[in-house]
């Protein structure tokens, strides 16, 4: 599974990490899509696209929101964590919701980090910068 991430989104990083952690196969691939070098290797995955929904392949089908998380953690075996993402009456919301997350994920992130003193790995000392954690993405 080769994963499509926001590397500016501090919950974004924060997943990944922990999904590479439980990586014991080396089944995931992890691409940050403001690398550009790395994404010339997959000209079919749009930066704007991968901007709004996260995008992942696997086994040459391109999986985007909630598909890829579910695929990831049954992956590293830690499928249960995230089963019910894919119960037939729950998918739906969970999709809305994701939708709602993957929008805002910057000011969600900018709260974990501002107010609730989320390390991350950009960023030590639990602030933002200009209480954002991307400032590319203000007023977005």
């Amino acid at each position: 599974l080769t994963i499509f991430y926001d590397g500016k989104c501090p919950l974004c990083i924060h997943e990944m990490r922990q999904l590479k952690s439980n990586d014991n196969q080396n089944d995931i691939t992890l691409v940050d899509i403001h690398q550009k070098s790395l994404m010339k290797l997959h000209p079919d995955i749009k930066f704007d696209d991968a901007m709004r929904i996260l995008h992942g392949k696997y086994q040459g089908v391109t999986l985007q929101g909630l598909e890829v998380t579910y695929h990831a953690w049954t992956l590293v075996g830690k499928g249960r964590w995230v089963a019910l993402l894919n119960w037939p009456v729950l998918k739906p919301v969970f999709d809305k919701l994701y939708l709602v997350f993957a929008r805002y994920r910057h000011s969600i992130s900018a709260f974990f980090v501002t107010v609730l003193g989320f390390k991350t790995p950009q960023n030590k000392k639990g602030v933002c910068n200009d209480n954002t954690c991307d400032s590319h993405h203000r007023g977005k």
